[in-house]
């Protein structure tokens, strides 16, 4: 029980940075091009975490498969959602967008039952679907009545946002496979370093046309905020947290997002909250509460890694 209370904590926190990038990333996007702040993001973070790898585990050998999977993991976790949650919001109306990003717990575990044939019980199904729910509320009201304008129906904006839903949760998956095999620090390592890869052409294009002094200090510490906290210390603990839970879980505890993000938002944007959140988030907490009690004495799947994190 202690070590699942540990991976619930560490997908807490993991989830909880994610939301806060949402916010960070408002203000870090208002000053530097997306595909530039993101080069600059995973490129400290590979070069933060090389190091920890380095100096902690070494570097692990990775097979030719593992290799692809961790760059497959990348560009669907990283590249594609970020492009096309980005792009699918801007072609599609918020309610509907709203609608189509609160599926996330639900595909993942579609998925991991298609894919991978694992098997989920009808308590931890409960949980998924109350996430769904709590996550659409909070996502269907936080919608202010100025984006109320719609550019029509978009099936390019709905097929993007479908997109970013199904490669966050094959980010999801795809991790939790690799987590057998590959320490989250490792996984970590080479996820963040095809991500800076992946960048690094659009960004560099960008880069050429950019007046560097124009940030200010603010604003660099907000991108070392995405590249620490949510990048190397997020993306680690999520991997851990994923690798001692089920599936559904995992999937369930991805409502955290909204939840911090409407926090956040709310704290730091001075954006307004209301009840109907309260009661959103509300059932999101019971959602995970309801997927934890449906977990089976879980264990962790890479020993090495929690060995060395105890000594």
């Amino acid at each position: 029980m202690r070590g699942s209370f540990k991976a619930y904590m560490a997908m807490t926190f993991a989830m909880f940075t994610v939301g806060s990038s949402i916010v960070v990333g408002k203000w870090v996007t208002l000053t530097f091009p997306v595909f530039l702040a993101s080069l600059l993001r995973f490129g400290l973070a590979s070069v933060l975490l090389i190091l920890l790898l380095l100096t902690f585990e070494g570097m692990p050998k990775i097979t030719g498969r593992e290799l692809l999977l961790l760059l497959l993991q990348s560009l669907t976790g990283i590249f594609l959602f970020n492009i096309c949650l980005l792009i699918g919001l801007r072609w599609t109306p918020a309610v509907e967008g709203g609608i189509i990003t609160s599926t996330t717990p639900l595909v993942i575990s579609v998925l991991s039952v298609i894919l991978f044939k694992d098997k989920i019980p009808v308590r931890a199904w409960s949980g998924v679907l109350l996430a769904v729910i709590g996550i659409a509320v909070i996502r269907l009201l936080e919608v202010p009545a100025s984006s109320t304008e719609s550019g029509g129906f978009s099936s390019q904006g709905y097929a993007l946002l479908g997109i970013a839903v199904v490669s966050e949760a094959l980010f999801t998956l795809i991790g939790k496979r690799l987590s057998g095999r590959l320490s989250p620090l490792a996984i970590t390592t080479y996820v963040t370093i095809w991500g800076f890869i992946l960048f690094l052409p659009v960004g560099l294009y960008q880069a050429a046309s950019f007046d560097f002094s124009i940030p200010s200090i603010g604003d660099w510490l907000c991108l070392v905020y995405l590249a620490v906290v949510v990048t190397v210390i997020g993306f680690a603990l999520w991997y851990y947290g994923v690798s001692a839970v089920s599936t559904s879980t995992s999937a369930s505890f991805t409502g955290i997002i909204a939840v911090s993000s409407l926090i956040l938002s709310s704290m730091l944007l001075h954006e307004p909250m209301g009840w109907n959140h309260l009661i959103g988030m509300t059932i999101v907490v019971g959602a995970i509460i309801l997927s934890a009690r449906s977990e089976r004495q879980p264990t962790l799947a890479y020993q090495p890694y929690e060995k060395w994190k105890t000594n």
